[in-house]
């Protein structure tokens, strides 16, 4: 399987199901099972209102007052969910075909596709809490996840970038 490292604790907000898309740099072309991995190296500092989000993305988790704590023990050199890679988005400013939308859109993907193709109008506007999660300079790239699973976490060596993954998800 293919798998993804994902600094924390935007691994475990993968996990949990308050983060949608990955945000990278690169287009990427593959489609289907991806093992989601926590990373040795923690997120740098965050901003104020990035720690309210992720917090509030943990209630369900820990107590508000137990979330520092519980985000420093969050799991790392870890397989932490299994999803699907369904897209990937070119993020631009004001995305769309239809002007009058794309007006009040600030930011978005929409598909690299010729203008006759089916899917030419489709766009994925991320909602302000991902783009807190993200980094969604146009010019850069979300992927899509769907039918994320949490798993109970399992140790593996990880690796930069895209990488084959050959344990199995119980």
């Amino acid at each position: 399987m293919k798998a993804i490292t994902i600094y924390q604790p935007w691994a475990s907000l993968i996990a949990c199901g308050a983060k949608k898309c990955i945000t990278r740099p690169l287009k990427i072309l593959y489609r289907g099972p991806i093992a989601i991995y926590a990373g040795l190296v923690a997120a740098h500092e965050l901003n104020r209102q990035t720690s309210e989000a992720i917090a509030r993305a943990f209630e369900d988790y820990a107590p508000i007052e137990y979330l520092p704590g519980y985000i420093a023990a969050l799991p790392h050199g870890a397989i932490v969910a299994t999803a699907e890679l369904v897209e990937c988005w070119s993020i631009v400013s004001h995305p769309g075909a239809d002007t009058d939308r794309a007006r009040r859109i600030t930011v978005g993907g929409e598909l690299n596709v010729p203008k006759h193709h089916p899917r030419f109008h489709d766009v994925i506007v991320p909602s302000k809490t991902e783009i807190l999660f993200g980094d969604w300079r146009p010019g850069r790239y979300a992927w899509e996840l769907a039918n994320v699973q949490e798993i109970t976490p399992i140790p593996a060596r990880g690796r930069l970038g895209l990488w084959n993954w050959e344990g199995r998800a119980t």
